[in-house]
């Protein structure tokens, strides 16, 4: 009878991209600390789309400026592949809500001004390049030289997108992007955006409000309980496949039971 020879095939520790371990944020008052979160943990995977919600108050875009270094840490640490973060980087892209164009520049421009930053030591080429590539991604080849107060609110936020991916992050931080934008242009973006992100796979995380695009976005939607004091109320995984098609989706049964559970714990 052969014997085992007891050997165990071990399996690579999967490292999280993006972690946050006991993290809290406090504003001093004068009638003590206003804890926003508190020891809130939490990990993503690497090329991991994660999209949170919450009311209004519970400390989601404070939880996304602390992961940008643009808002201090109270307690506990926020590491990007295993380091702790010391501030603000360009491994971690930042798309606002509004895009925060200079306006006297370019479409190109406002897109070079970063890309050069990142990448000095690029050839202009190069670093032109770069830029044109993810502009045509997002539809704007025709656009490159028209100064930023003359694009549309959507077109500005298509540059806001090109910038973030010309800048090659790790991790594309979205903080509710489409939210000033109407319906249609809204769809479309979203559909602009995944496309990218399908073939980059950067990790994503991503505040929204909006329930149906949390949904059709997201691999995990994080569900945030009220503050003061807000932590980690729910988590749902959204099982389905990519890339995604917005009718198939809606059209999914199990669309709505996605639905009724991200609402029934908002309404709570």
């Amino acid at each position: 009878m052969k014997q085992s020879t007891g050997t165990a095939i071990v399996q690579p520790r999967r490292v999280p991209m993006l972690e946050m371990r006991d993290l809290t944020k406090k504003y001093p008052t004068p009638k003590g600390d206003y804890v926003v979160l508190e020891d809130l943990q939490l990990k993503i995977m690497p090329e991991e789309f994660v999209s949170i919600i919450g009311h209004s108050g519970c400390g989601k875009t404070t939880l996304l400026t602390m992961i940008a270094g643009l808002n201090e840490i109270s307690d506990g640490d926020i590491l990007v592949n295993e380091l702790p973060i010391l501030g603000p980087g360009p491994e971690r892209a930042v798309i606002f809500q509004a895009p925060s164009l200079f306006p006297w520049m370019t479409t190109l421009e406002n897109v070079l001004l970063g890309v050069r930053q990142v990448f000095p030591h690029g050839t202009k080429k190069e670093q032109l390049d770069i830029c044109k590539y993810y502009l045509n991604r997002v539809g704007l080849s025709e656009a490159l030289d028209r100064k930023a107060n003359q694009l549309s609110q959507g077109m500005q936020q298509r540059v806001g997108i090109a910038r973030a991916f010309a800048l090659k992050p790790k991790i594309l931080l979205l903080d509710e992007p489409f939210g000033m934008l109407d319906s249609l242009t809204r769809a479309d973006l979203q559909d602009v955006l995944l496309e990218i992100w399908d073939k980059e796979k950067i990790t994503a995380l991503q505040i929204t409000h909006d329930v149906d695009e949390a949904i059709f976005l997201a691999d995990r939607v994080i569900m945030m309980t009220s503050g003061p004091r807000a932590q980690i109320g729910d988590i749902l995984k959204i099982e389905f496949k990519r890339p995604r098609d917005r009718k198939s989706i809606l059209n999914h049964p199990d669309y709505y039971h996605y639905r009724k559970h991200l609402i029934d714990f908002l309404e709570r």
